[in-house]
């Protein structure tokens, strides 16, 4: 199927991690053009059709710049995906937790997901709406954290859960500048990537993940890609705006197995 995305502009934060890497890999792969933003930058390829921009997703200022910098290399930015986050290892109940924990998970999961969100609207509102109806797209990732909690990372669940408030906002905003343009939310589960390495390493650590999966393994990358090319396509999602789509094997919060 042709997910119609051939010569779109998606601008991707966290480009340099996991998924965020596999995502920019997959827009390439259907066509598009890719602005992949980042901490610590990337090989740019064809310059004609992939930028690296080095930033941080913790200030609006920055991101304001890079998606300039992205309409200024490119013409406009049709899609945007917020992949930029943070997972601290070490599980912590709240009341241990340092406050320089909490505020670092907030301002990066969380509000930089807001700051980019603001970048690509206002981004919407400069360029305006594809002459060809195909319609903005902005997607944000999630995690499996955000809707069944996570015991000692409880502010990594809620800076994930509030995405989902986010979400549901804008789909109703982003009409008033596009009126094809959609927002949905992909929410993986446990994913092999670096972040989670030593996580994985951990003697028993997947079992006691899969236990509550029917599909008994654990998505890679690509898997994730997949879903957000998936709310990204003008084809195959056309019609879908304020969902959410867990990537997780089938986890559904209880014990399986």
């Amino acid at each position: 199927m042709d997910l119609e995305l051939q010569g779109s502009v998606a601008f991707i934060t966290g480009a340099s991690g996991g998924i965020g890497n596999e995502i920019c890999r997959a827009f390439l792969e259907e066509g598009a053009r890719v602005a992949a933003h980042s901490r610590r930058g990337m090989p740019e390829g064809d310059p004609t059709r992939a930028v690296s921009l080095l930033g941080d997703v913790r200030s609006p200022a920055d991101l304001d710049r890079a998606m300039r910098e992205a309409e200024g290399r490119f013409g406009r930015v049709d899609v945007c995906v917020a992949c930029a986050g943070v997972w601290p290892d070490v599980s912590v109940p709240l009341h241990e937790m340092t406050e320089a924990r909490v505020r670092e998970v907030i301002e990066v999961n969380l509000l930089g997901a807001l700051w980019t969100a603001r970048a690509f609207l206002a981004s919407l509102a400069r360029t305006g709406a594809r002459p060809d109806g195909r319609g903005a797209s902005l997607v944000f990732v999630g995690s499996t954290s955000g809707r069944f909690g996570e015991r000692g990372h409880s502010e990594y669940s809620a800076s994930k859960a509030a995405l989902r408030g986010l979400m549901l906002s804008l789909k109703n905003e982003i009409v008033a500048l596009d009126p094809h343009a959609r927002v949905n939310l992909v929410e993986p589960g446990w994913t092999v990537t670096p972040m989670v390495e030593e996580s994985l390493a951990r003697k028993g650590a997947l079992d006691a993940i899969t236990r509550t999966m029917p599909l008994r393994q654990l998505a890679t990358p690509a898997d994730v890609a997949r879903a957000v090319l998936f709310f990204a396509s003008p084809a195959a999602a056309r019609h879908v705006s304020g969902e959410a789509m867990l990537v997780a094997g089938g986890m559904e919060g209880r014990l399986l197995w």
